[in-house]
């Protein structure tokens, strides 16, 4: 059971519960996860219906809504992230096959945000608005070995098991000794830890004071890249990464995030 008071969070509760796992949910579960009387629910249900973000199902229960979707559009053309990024996804889906794409950072999620993909049959994982694992793969080191030291240690330390599994050490501190690694090349590497067959080369996007926002990242085909090219891959995935966060450090950026 969750603990939540106040109005705006009761309704956060509610949409927080909506998952990859749970899409749907009745009445009756939500008041035995959440803790909320009858009366309570209908009445935050009637107010997240009526605004879109919920729709009912007969005899069933409630999933999300079209205002959602519609959320999701709105975000795509303003979030000044993907409209910087655009172009540079754009000069690497063309330099390189495979997929480029964008993940924003939030709430210890990683959510890739836009794409660009060259591959004639491309594979991935984790498509845009699915939730990215912590502790496999390149965008998750590239982004957690930028936290300031006491958020990286306390996530390292909160998914140890995915960080050991992925290769890069059998113990906290070895993680932390590759993730400080990983923080002075600017970039990151992993074969096949989130879809087998794939090297993925990440490298972190920096908000002003230097703490990640999120990651630009390319995956491709590890049976077609040679060691040339992974070199010139890694220089220009951090130079693009490098770049956007140099942009969105300007002030119009800033007025617009």
């Amino acid at each position: 059971m969750r603990s939540v008071s106040g109005s705006g969070e009761r309704l956060l509760a509610i949409l927080g519960l909506f998952s990859e796992e749970t899409s749907e949910w009745t009445p009756e579960d939500m008041m035995q996860e959440l803790g909320f009387s009858r009366p309570t629910l209908y009445r935050y249900l009637k107010t997240l219906k009526d605004a879109g973000y919920l729709v009912s199902l007969p005899q069933a229960g409630y999933t999300l809504g079209p205002r959602v979707t519609e959320l999701d559009f709105l975000m795509r053309r303003s979030d000044p992230l993907i409209k910087i990024a655009d172009p540079h996804l754009d000069v690497l889906a063309a330099t390189f096959v495979g997929s480029a794409f964008i993940v924003r950072f939030y709430d210890q999620k990683m959510l890739c945000v836009a794409s660009r993909v060259s591959a004639p049959e491309p594979r991935s994982s984790y498509p845009r608005g699915r939730p990215m694992p912590i502790g496999k793969g390149a965008v998750s080191r590239a982004i957690v070995a930028f936290l300031p030291p006491k958020d990286r240690a306390a996530l390292v330390s909160d998914f140890l098991d995915a960080f050991v599994t992925s290769g890069i050490g059998s113990t906290k501190d070895a993680v932390l000794t590759e993730l400080k690694r990983i923080r002075r090349n600017r970039v990151a590497t992993a074969r096949g830890e989130v879809t087998p067959g794939l090297v993925g080369v990440a490298a972190p996007i920096l908000a002003g004071d230097g703490t990640p926002i999120g990651a630009l990242c390319l995956s491709t085909e590890e049976t077609t890249l040679t060691k040339d090219q992974l070199a010139a891959l890694r220089d220009a995935i951090r130079d693009h990464a490098e770049a956007i966060s140099d942009a969105l450090t300007l002030p119009s950026a800033r007025a617009s995030a």
